[in-house]
């Protein structure tokens, strides 16, 4: 009997619930993105075991920011990677049994404050000056660099304004990119949550 067609046992049934899997074999479940907050000892070789883990498990990683944390012998690992929920759990829990972690936190996407960083060089000319200036206004850019032929721009917030900072900016033609990738923590409850 192929594997799509076999019958689970009902324990199996009750721990992909739990996991949030689809049970029915004809409705995989899909990947979606996951913010994965990693609390490491600020050691040599902390982040590299971090990034071998997702490299022999083969899984991609879209984002990774460290930095340390108000304690200078711990720093703050911000991961972004898509997968289902299920490799997602296992990639937590090897995270979690490495040497240098302390925590380990998927972030839910509704309990968590994220920002970016982005430096954008552009040309210009007199001509599209003024209607670079107005996409800067818009989303509260900065212009932090000036030559008489490029401008640089530092943009910063969610994900999704940074996107569309750039895509407002491609058709002006775009001579440079540097992006900081996510930084992310868990929204402070408020009373009542």
């Amino acid at each position: 009997m192929p594997a799509t067609e076999r019958k689970l046992t009902q324990q199996q049934i009750l721990r992909m619930k739990a996991n949030g899997e689809t049970v029915l074999h004809d409705a995989p479940e899909t990947p979606r993105r996951h913010v994965i907050s990693v609390r490491l000892e600020n050691h040599v070789g902390a982040l590299n075991r971090v990034v071998n883990l997702f490299s022999a498990r083969n899984f991609n990683l879209e984002s990774v920011t460290v930095g340390v944390t108000e304690d200078p012998e711990v720093s703050c690992l911000t991961i972004v990677t898509s997968g289902t929920r299920r490799r997602v759990k296992q990639v937590l829990r090897l995270l979690d049994r490495l040497l240098d972690t302390l925590s380990v936190e998927d972030l839910a996407p509704d309990r968590l404050v994220e920002r970016e960083l982005c430096l954008l060089r552009i040309g210009y000319t007199k001509g599209n000056r003024a209607e670079l200036m107005d996409v800067a206004d818009i989303f509260r850019a900065r212009v932090i660099d000036v030559t008489p032929e490029t401008m640089t721009f530092e943009v910063t917030g969610p994900t999704a304004k940074v996107n569309a900072f750039v895509g407002m900016m491609r058709p002006h033609g775009i001579l440079e990119v540097a992006r900081s990738g996510r930084v992310a923590m868990r929204r402070a409850l408020v009373y009542g949550d």
